[in-house]
């Protein structure tokens, strides 16, 4: 089954974040993404653009309403995204467990309908 691992962060922790400590971090991901490969359970990922960059489509009564930015006011915003291929949601979710983003902010966990 397919599996959608949604990262979120919050702007203000990463951007405390020494360019030392963001590196680590990230340097922690190439291991994981590396076994998940050899095994055949990585899928794909992306990280994604900086949230002043997104938008927010509404359709209500046939007119779409555009906003700028995320679609909930919250301090966690979704950061990127991994989709793995695994036998077991148990499996995803120690996968999400080992991205280093969960030990500071949050990793969803959610089946792909087909997958």
């Amino acid at each position: 089954m397919k599996y959608l691992l949604m990262i979120y962060q919050n702007p203000e922790t990463w951007d405390a974040l020494s360019d030392e400590e963001r590196q680590r971090l990230m340097a922690q991901v190439d291991p994981i993404m590396n076994e998940l490969t050899a095994s055949g359970e990585w899928v794909g990922g992306e990280a994604l653009a900086d949230i002043g960059q997104s938008r927010t489509v509404r359709v209500r009564d046939g007119v779409a309403a555009v906003t700028d930015g995320p679609y909930l006011e919250s301090k966690e915003h979704l950061a990127g995204y991994l989709i793995v291929d695994c036998e077991t949601t148990e499996r995803a979710t120690e996968i999400a467990a080992r991205w280093p983003d969960a030990r500071y902010w949050a990793m969803e966990v959610r089946p792909l309908l087909g997958g």
